[in-house]
């Protein structure tokens, strides 16, 4: 784990009000002088917002099964190397909501002298709370849930709220006007739209663009193994209509890694966790993930960076949100910025790999 800089201010004692004396012991970090030296930064699409290349996603590891001071170390890595952009959802966990509370936490005690620095989302659509309104599309919902991400994170606004999945039964106006009231409320600066397809986006920015809403981004499952938003039309739309991509999963959930070459560890999160990654899955990919590592290590990288390269290499991707359990695995996943070319052979033995059934 790497080293922080982590300013000490001394032991105080200090008089409150009632005349009781309170002792003060505070450990505040403070961010390297350097982090802005190496990471690039891309527009949300035609937007005056710009996000890192690599953005870190709290979808696992930083509920309340997870380690307190680990969520530190990753948050403190991640903005040390000017990953500014921090992925949340309302049910984030476990337990849902948990994710945004210990974030909170290390914004209240951690980062608060650097909120003007940070991009902060978080999102709205699946399951939260039980009844009528804890999920999808209604006003209901969407309103409602920001409040309480905004109460458990202790922030007065987000920079980017999203509604997390289409809802096939709200009419979709409905939907967007609560994303326009969120920016016009002043609880958030920006809107995106999570897990949409081409057809649903087009008519979603029609509706925005008359509520004068700044949307400016679509997050969306993309790697090397799902091509969902090549075949939905997403990704062409968000280029037709110059709107940003943010890629989730670029890693396949931990199969395009060296994770699983050899088997599957007793400590991987099929092991642990097997909510999202299962061991068939991994045993139906094997052959091609071993077929991709060989062609990574001719380039001189590791499979993960070679995953995540063949992301950013692509325009129409803003920045690709990775997941961590580990402040080393952050460093590692921000070294696929240093090659990003590809030969037409390489892409194309990707293609051969990626679309060829296991044998």
């Amino acid at each position: 784990m790497m080293a922080h800089a982590v300013k000490i201010l001394d032991v105080k004692m200090k008089r409150c009000g009632m005349g009781m004396k309170v002792k003060e012991d505070k450990r505040m970090y403070q961010a390297s002088e350097k982090r802005y030296e190496e990471m690039r930064y891309h527009r949300a699409g035609d937007s005056g917002l710009m996000l890192p290349e690599v953005s870190l996603g709290l979808w696992h590891n930083f509920g309340d099964t997870s380690v307190y001071d680990n969520m530190k170390a990753l948050c403190f890595t991640a903005f040390d190397h000017g990953i500014t952009h921090f992925d949340l959802a309302n049910n984030y966990g476990p337990a849902p909501g948990s994710a945004e509370k210990n974030f909170g936490r290390i914004l209240r005690e951690e980062l608060s002298a650097y909120r003007d620095e940070l991009i902060i989302s978080t999102k709205a659509g699946y399951v939260m709370w039980d009844g009528p309104y804890g999920n999808w599309g209604s006003r209901k919902h969407m309103l409602a849930s920001l409040d309480q991400s905004l109460q458990r994170m202790g922030l007065e606004y987000v920079d980017i709220f999203y509604h997390h999945r289409m809802d096939p039964e709200t009419p979709l106006e409905e939907t967007m006007s609560a994303l326009s009231q969120a920016v016009t409320s002043g609880k958030a600066l920006y809107v995106g739209l999570s897990n949409y397809n081409g057809p649903t986006l087009e008519r979603a920015v029609k509706i925005l663009q008359e509520l004068h809403c700044p949307f400016v981004i679509n997050q969306n499952r993309y790697s090397i193994f799902d091509r969902t938003i090549e075949q939905n039309g997403l990704k062409e739309m968000t280029k037709k209509l110059h709107k940003g991509l943010i890629t989730f999963s670029p890693l396949a959930q931990g199969m395009l890694t060296n994770r699983y070459l050899d088997g599957i560890p007793a400590d991987s999160r099929i092991r642990t966790d097997g909510r999202f990654l299962k061991e068939d899955t991994v045993n139906s990919r094997i052959q091609q993930v071993r077929k991709l590592n060989e062609l990574a290590q001719q380039r001189g990288q590791t499979l993960a960076e070679m995953a995540l390269a063949w992301l950013l290499r692509q325009e129409e991707v803003t920045s690709v949100l990775i997941g961590a359990s580990k402040p080393q695995q952050i460093l590692n996943n921000i070294k696929a910025m240093e090659n990003i070319d590809f030969s037409e052979e390489e892409l194309l033995a990707i293609e051969e790999i990626s679309q060829a059934t296991n044998a």
